[in-house]
């Protein structure tokens, strides 16, 4: 299981504008069963996503797809884990390593 954080490096105004095309690029996510959830961070300074059922390298490689990060408004930087608790329903959802691995910055400047 993955948590990629999006850390803003354009002015909102800039991602507002780009905002469309992320949102068809997570509903592409969802709909082949990669996100989990999404989301805006508190304050609005970037985003995360929650994925699953991916390999790392393919997520990295989908992560450099988001609009967001191919157009250089935003870096990526992804966390592996393996949950070792959930909530129901999430249980068929665990796997991956078995140590938490370090994380991954991307980003297209």
């Amino acid at each position: 299981m993955f948590v990629v954080t999006l850390t803003y490096l354009a002015e909102l105004d800039a991602i507002d504008e780009a905002m469309r095309r992320h949102v068809a690029y997570l509903k592409k996510g969802y709909a082949e069963g990669v996100f989990l959830a999404s989301g805006r961070q508190v304050p609005r300074t970037g985003g995360v996503i929650l994925a699953a059922a991916i390999e790392r390298s393919e997520l990295e490689r989908r992560i450099q797809e988001d609009p967001f990060v191919s157009e250089g408004l935003a870096e990526a930087a992804i966390v592996e884990f393996t949950p070792s608790q959930t909530a129901k329903g999430l249980e068929r959802r665990r796997g991956g390593r078995q140590m938490l691995s370090a994380g991954t910055r991307m980003s297209r400047r």
